[in-house]
């Protein structure tokens, strides 16, 4: 994880969890009233038979849904599946890495933005992990409890909140660091290192074009 900005991915994202695949022609968002993560992942082993969709069935819904709309479908698929990725990277590192040291996703990113800053105001670390001022609030709590992070107010304005991270959370995110990107190596695993590069670029694009729009229209 070489990167300074680390955000949490879209927790209520439309299409996150849902886990098909989203390809330009076939675009595989559809309706589904049911919780998150009912819809199957594609190949997963006995799917049809709990009743759950498919990805070629959800496929063809949505196909059929759309068939009269004018639509960018790279740009649905793009997005979709981008939605789809950072939920399953999501719930893959809580899995695996994280629940050996009860951290949530949120509460790692906190603990990773602090730790890249040093000493940072929480509004920022908000900003940073994409997250609300309100659930930063109790991820903190959670984090402070455990002696992992310490909240003081700021030198000059009372009102403004610093967070830095106590010894022991120096220490577990030391720790953590080489097991996560360990876990992120895995996650790539099924691309090229060149496919790697350019995704990684591809993606910084978007991230950069977001936030230039929104410093025009601020």
């Amino acid at each position: 994880m070489s990167r300074a900005r680390m955000r949490s991915g879209p927790i209520d994202a439309p299409g996150a969890g849902s886990g098909a695949v989203c390809h330009p022609e076939q675009c595989s968002r559809a309706d589904d009233t049911r919780a998150p993560g009912m819809v199957a992942w594609a190949g997963q082993p006995g799917a049809e038979s709990r009743g759950y969709r498919t990805l070629s069935a959800t496929e063809a819904a949505v196909s059929e849904r759309l068939a009269s709309m004018t639509l960018d479908m790279s740009a649905m698929a793009a997005v979709s599946n981008l939605y789809r990725a950072a939920g399953a990277i999501r719930n893959h590192f809580e899995r695996t890495v994280l629940a050996p040291y009860n951290l949530t996703w949120t509460g790692w990113v906190v603990l990773w933005v602090v730790w890249i800053w040093k000493e940072i105001e929480a509004r920022h670390v908000a900003a940073e992990a994409g997250i609300s001022k309100g659930t930063l609030t109790g991820v903190a709590g959670t984090l402070e409890r455990r002696s992992l992070l310490r909240r003081c107010p700021h030198p000059d304005d009372a009102r403004r909140v610093l967070m830095y991270l106590t010894p022991s959370g120096h220490q577990l995110v030391a720790e953590l660091f080489s097991l996560f990107n360990q876990q992120e190596a895995q996650v790539v695993a099924p691309l090229s290192t060149n496919e790697v590069q350019v995704l990684a670029a591809a993606l910084r694009k978007v991230v950069v074009g977001l936030e230039d729009g929104d410093d025009r229209r601020a």
